[in-house]
């Protein structure tokens, strides 16, 4: 599934990617390529924008075939929230539609015992483009806000639907490992992670 705007959208990432392996730099230049994306009126097929009632949807738009970075159409219904979760790897996010409020905290130390310590809120809207994570910095809990679905069109640095990630307790500290798996666009409110496989070379 590509359409002309999205495959430049792709072809750029390779570019930055071919040209460098540092993180900061990556997100750095991937965001106004995602900001262009947004602004050009780039139009997400129907099947991945769809919401579930029971909780948000990572839809793949596009997974490298050597897994080096994942470009995911995420949608939360209205008043869905994300548990406390770290991405380890760096990520680069543009809302599509609707609002949503970012929760972050500071990453705590592998050995860490105790609450984690909050490091603000913001709203990000449609059209706007923020990194939302490098390894160093990439705790947060995301919330959709206002009377509308909330999409987001996120570009990890990895395959996202497939890592073992942390989820933390914030009063706690408390950690958990996760992997999210990918949702079928066509499957409707289904987690299946087999269906990305026939997704992973879409050009």
């Amino acid at each position: 599934m590509t359409t002309q705007e999205l495959q430049g959208f792709i072809d750029e990432v390779e570019l930055v990617l071919a040209d460098t392996d540092d993180q900061y730099e990556i997100t750095e230049r991937i965001a106004p390529h995602l900001s262009a994306l947004l602004a050009g009126g780039y139009r997400l097929p129907p099947e991945f924008v769809r919401p579930s009632a029971t909780r948000h949807q990572n839809y793949p738009l596009y997974i490298a075939p050597d897994d080096r970075w994942s470009l995911v159409s995420v949608v939360w219904n209205v008043g869905q929230r994300t548990p406390v979760h770290g991405h380890e790897m760096w990520g680069v996010v543009g809302i599509y539609s609707g609002s949503e409020r970012e929760i972050r905290y500071l990453k705590p130390a592998a050995d860490a015992v105790g609450p984690l310590t909050p490091a603000g809120e913001q709203v990000w809207r449609r059209g706007e483009v923020t990194v939302c994570c490098t390894t160093d910095d990439d705790v947060h809990s995301v919330v959709a806000e206002g009377d509308e679905p909330t999409i987001g069109i996120h570009v990890y640095g990895g395959n996202i639907g497939t890592m073992s990630r942390p989820s933390y307790d914030p009063a706690t500290g408390e950690v958990h490992r996760f992997v999210s798996g990918w949702d079928d666009p066509a499957a409707g409110d289904q987690q299946d992670s087999a269906a990305a496989e026939h997704l992973t070379e879409l050009r």
